[in-house]
């Protein structure tokens, strides 16, 4: 066997290296997901007790201190671990009576009975580690966050301000302030993490909120133009609603939207109905079978007459409530019950100080969680709407579709921050407790970026961020290698294709005999003609006239003349009287010369010509 293995050596070493069968190298799993980890400073800052909360944007070379720092051992040569409590007691001294090791103070007996030398006087032995880290694992792990690994879906130039993915979790659509949507697929998808399709849904108009429909087989895509579109799952456009006349004063009198649109959903059940809302002051329920009108106009209730933006809408879980947040800071629901009309069956007066830019139903239909401009979060129970149950602060928000999002078992409820110009924290992914309405984590998503649109996907379990700001934007995924499933996960393993001698493609040269004098074929007597015509040397194409001070060397005020006898004119080299003369009498001074001297037709009437009477001047008959 060795034999054979050398002289398929000494043959294999005559042929170049890429021939024969090459052996694929085989990338572990565990060394692509250690490409994706987040950063210990990432993870630093997810606990929310802890004061470092702007890691994320200090420099490499502060971070890989800051890792040294916590990795680092006590420089105290005697002890060997940080310890909590008393100090550590002496070491173990074997027993003299049966041989047993004891660890403590050396043991004082209390008699001569067998009974007391198993009994130990003095303090009792100390925790062996903290126990404040295993807390904190406790606690991370009682939630199961997926944010060990992250990567980035790229490809805008500006903030990613929509975000939707489908049920089952294949494809991935993210809307800019570029005016483009881009469309992204897991399945075929490689690490690279290119979009195979990128959208124009209108052009100049940012693209505000993504929509999948019940079936994935569809999505509503609303844009800052008073149109909203329909397109199926490859991207192809399969409509446009209709736009309303701008001039009619009621707005249930149109047949659509006439400012721009703020926020559109598709009906979590039904594959038919949409809901948009705009700001022309009114919520609008939609036929995506009938393009040219709609279904239902809801107008919201006003404290004083006028047209009011909406600048937020929902439906719940089971479609039959709708929620609009209105400019003027009141959040108002609909109950779909048959013969509802636009007067809200429930009314929250002044809900915010701003303009608010999400509402979220839980499932059950008892919670609902608001956000607004004013840097609040805000929880209801809509049993008792007076006053909200909980009010978080301190949540910066500098954009219209800053969302909120549940967890698959909606024991928690996230949302993003904006950066704020004199803060070192950076976007952030900020985590509540339900139940107990308080903070539980503060993930770092971007150092430079706000966080606009985010979502926790129940079937992957993974969770969905977009940031950007004016020159880049992404969506970030984070995930769990043991918690999550397909998704990004599918994505990441799958290496792209190498290229091979096969792909190459020589130029496409194209040869034109025609293209070479020698080889043309001679015009036709028509087009040189026609050629001849659009020259207007070769055509002798009378000047046009002036219509304006001057054009092509001739100046409006000499009046037809070539500039030169103008300034001869002007200059009184040139005189010319006949503008100045009488007619009749210019015509009267050749008079005596044609009767002495008669030319031409003259002559031959001379004997039958009466003699001519002129008539006298009209200066003349008028000066008497």
């Amino acid at each position: 066997m060795e034999d054979d293995a050398d002289i398929y050596d000494g043959i294999r070493a005559q042929f170049p290296l890429t021939f024969g069968k090459q052996q694929k190298s085989q990338t572990s799993l565990e060394a692509i997901h250690n490409a994706t980890r987040r950063s210990t400073t990432d993870a630093a800052n997810n606990s929310n007790n802890k004061t470092e909360e702007g890691l994320p944007s200090l420099s490499s070379s502060s971070q890989a201190w800051l890792d040294s720092l916590r990795n680092s051992k006590p420089s105290n040569p005697n002890t060997n671990d940080s310890l909590i409590g008393p100090p550590r007691p002496p070491a173990a001294v074997p027993d003299e009576d049966d041989g047993d090791v004891m660890v403590g103070p050396p043991r004082q007996p209390l008699g001569s009975g067998d009974d007391d030398d198993d009994v130990m006087i003095g303090p009792p032995r100390p925790p062996v580690g903290p126990s404040s880290d295993s807390d904190e694992e406790e606690e991370e792990n009682r939630y199961r966050i997926p944010m060990s690994n992250e990567i980035i879906l790229k490809g805008h130039n500006k903030i990613v301000s929509a975000l939707a993915i489908d049920h089952s979790g294949s494809r991935v659509l993210s809307g800019s302030y570029d005016y483009t949507v881009r469309m992204f697929d897991f399945q075929g998808m490689n690490s690279r993490l290119q979009s195979f399709r990128q959208l124009e849904p209108f052009d100049g108009h940012q693209v505000r909120n993504l929509s999948w429909s019940p079936t994935a087989d569809r999505f509503l895509c609303v844009t800052g133009c008073a149109q909203a579109k329909i397109y199926d799952r490859d991207g192809l456009t399969l409509g446009e609603f209709v736009k309303g006349d701008m001039y009619i004063r009621d707005l249930k009198n149109t047949k659509g939207h006439i400012s721009g649109l703020t926020c559109g959903e598709w009906h979590p059940k039904t594959k038919e109905t949409i809901l948009t809302s705009s700001e022309d002051g009114s919520l609008r329920i939609w036929d995506v079978n009938d393009f040219k009108s709609q279904k239902q106009v809801i107008k919201p209730k006003l404290a004083r007459p006028g047209r009011i933006p909406v600048t937020t809408c929902a439906w719940d879980r089971e479609g039959k409530f709708i929620v609009g947040g209105i400019g003027d800071g009141s959040i108002q629901i609909w109950n779909l019950k048959p013969g509802w009309g636009s007067r809200p069956d429930i009314y929250i007066e002044k809900s915010h100080s701003d303009d608010i830019t999400a509402l979220k139903f839980s499932t059950d239909g008892r919670i609902l969680l608001s956000r607004s401009f004013d840097g609040s979060l805000k929880v209801w129970d809509l049993r008792q709407i007076k006053v909200p149950l909980k009010v978080f602060d301190d949540l910066p928000n500098h954009y219209a579709q800053t969302n909120i999002a549940f967890s698959p078992d909606e024991q928690l409820f996230l949302t993003g921050t904006s950066i704020e110009r004199e803060s070192t924290t950076g976007g952030l992914l900020c985590f509540y407790d339900r139940s107990k309405l308080e903070l539980v984590q503060r993930v770092g998503v971007s150092p430079t970026c706000s966080v606009v649109q985010c979502t926790w996907h129940p079937r992957l379990n993974q969770i969905f961020a977009t940031a950007g700001d004016k020159s880049q934007g992404g969506t970030h995924v984070l995930y769990d290698p043991t918690l999550s499933e397909r998704g990004a996960l599918v994505c990441v393993a799958r290496a792209p294709r190498k290229k091979s001698v096969d792909d190459f493609e020589a130029p496409l040269v194209i040869h034109n005999p025609h293209a070479l004098p020698l080889f043309r074929d001679q015009p036709s007597r028509k087009r040189q003609r026609e050629k001849i015509l659009k020259d207007p040397i070769k055509s002798h194409k009378p000047e046009l006239p002036i219509t304006g001070p001057g054009y092509g060397g001739r100046v409006g005020a000499s009046k037809g003349s070539l500039l030169t006898q103008y300034l001869l004119k002007q200059g009184g080299m040139i005189k010319e009287t006949w503008m100045e003369e009488d007619p009749r009498e210019a015509i009267l001074k050749y008079a005596d010369v044609a009767a002495k001297d008669p030319k031409f037709i003259a002559p031959a009437y001379a004997q039958t010509q009466p003699e001519p009477v002129f008539a006298k001047s009209d200066s003349e008959d008028e000066e008497k």
